[in-house]
């Protein structure tokens, strides 16, 4: 049985449909790659309340505290609507493994969405935040991946991204199965990948996955420690850990230049000169070479289609934190 596609909501204008305020369609290659991958459930806040397309531009407006979405051209309000309309939408997703939400739009942004004192015209700025509809769906889904198209043109954002839907997506396979051999056979082929996000995480799922709890709290127990685990990504110091305990597996069959060109790899990762793909693929190829099964097992050699992989590990080792804010 082939493990289920991700579940994606996605705002509608990108790839989907012209409905900006505009009349366009946002274009992402990002997106279109994905399609014969993911199954994609398209919405438009602004269009589904009624708004129209094209129609006049509406913003955040900071009004007495609180953030209220205003159509300053018209003086119209829709803040109530929106959020009646976007509570309802998320309260009806099901098995949904993240959203991929329009950039810096007041409904879908999900940071750096401008926020304008009360009145029409080019006022002075009041501070950035998130879009109304993304808001809603960081609070109601604070577990899932959440992002927007243009931080997906970052290699190590997508990376981290693609490695949280796809692996939120098996998980749902195991739920569905719901048997013990489910969970500890995911929890087999995730270890390495676990080891690399959170080792503390992954020992305590392997704990988990073989307690003899009722299968039902350890599905439970197991998926909070799972999501929990994956929200922040990996730095190469996690990943080189990772690599050295793979090596450990064939130490004793590699000569001193394999070694040497292997630990070399090591360090040009975390130098940023190299991808983590590099020094995989040589784990990879020697666990080929001597049919050491537990390795080929492992997701962390493709945890996402092969279509991306040119993103593993990319830009790993930057010390930047390209997540704050954005949640």
């Amino acid at each position: 049985m082939s493990d289920p596609k991700p579940r994606l909501v996605i705002s509608r204008c990108i790839e989907f449909e012209a409905c900006r305020y505009n009349g366009e369609k946002i274009k992402s290659e990002f997106v279109l790659r994905l399609m014969p991958y993911v199954e994609f459930f398209p919405v438009c806040m602004e269009a589904d309340i009624g708004l129209g397309v094209p129609r006049d531009p509406v913003r955040i407006v900071r009004v007495d505290g609180e953030d209220r979405l205003q159509q300053p051209s018209t003086g119209r309000d829709v803040t109530d609507t929106a959020l009646r309309f976007t509570r309802e939408h998320l309260a009806n997703l099901r098995d949904v493994d993240g959203f991929l939400l329009k950039n810096r739009s007041p409904s879908c942004g999900i940071k750096d969405v401008r926020v304008y004192p009360p009145g029409e015209g080019k006022a002075m700025l009041t501070g950035k935040g998130s879009g109304i509809f993304a808001r809603e769906v960081i609070s109601a889904f604070p577990q899932l991946a959440v992002e927007d198209e243009a931080r997906l043109l970052n290699g190590r954002i997508a990376d981290h991204f693609l490695t949280r839907i796809f692996t939120s997506a098996r998980f749902r396979g195991c739920l569905k199965k719901g048997t013990s051999k489910a969970l500890m056979d995911f929890h087999a082929r995730h270890k390495l990948l676990l080891m690399g996000y959170n080792q503390a995480a992954m020992r305590r799922m392997g704990r988990i996955s073989a307690s003899n709890a009722p299968i039902e709290e350890r599905l439970q127990e197991y998926s909070a420690e799972l999501h929990s685990a994956l929200r922040r990504p990996p730095n190469c110091r996690s990943w080189n850990n990772v690599l050295m305990h793979a090596m450990g597996y064939f130490s004793e069959n590699l000569d001193a230049k394999e070694k040497q060109h292997f630990l070399r790899s090591l360090e040009w990762y975390a130098e940023g000169k190299v991808a983590l793909s590099a020094p995989l693929l040589m784990v990879r190829s020697w666990a080929l070479r001597k049919g050491e099964d537990y390795l080929l097992q492992q997701v962390l050699f493709e945890p996402y289609p092969e279509e991306f992989m040119g993103l593993l590990g990319t830009e790993a080792c930057t010390g930047r934190d390209l997540w704050e804010d954005t949640r």
